[in-house]
């Protein structure tokens, strides 16, 4: 009697071993393709077309800033824009625009 559980003990607890170790992975293998997919990637997405739309910007576009400044850009240096607030101008770096607003006289 001791034998046939010594025998089966032996041969089930080695080769399960490996398949449990794996499955126990399996769970936090898909949450990390899971956080990939659904938070990851998108804010790579986001980043990547906001340095396209800050690289294209061009005098006359109607801007706004992280401070939430309205504004036409009148001159860009480099990395500094000037932009018009309507009775003042200011300059700002470029990596403080946030978005382009869409221009209402154009329509």
């Amino acid at each position: 009697m001791f034998v046939s559980v010594a025998h089966a003990m032996g041969t089930t607890g080695a080769a399960g071993s490996a398949e449990g170790a794996f499955m126990q992975f399996v769970p936090l293998i898909l949450m990390l393709v899971i956080f990939y997919f659904l938070l990851i990637r998108p804010q790579q997405k986001r980043a990547k077309q906001h340095r396209a739309m800050l690289a294209a910007l061009k005098k006359g576009d109607q801007v706004m800033t992280s401070g939430g400044l309205l504004g036409r850009i009148t001159a860009i240096d480099g990395d500094i824009l000037t932009i018009d607030l309507g009775k003042t101008e200011v300059n700002i770096g470029r990596g403080f625009i946030t978005g382009l607003v869409e221009n209402k006289e154009a329509k």
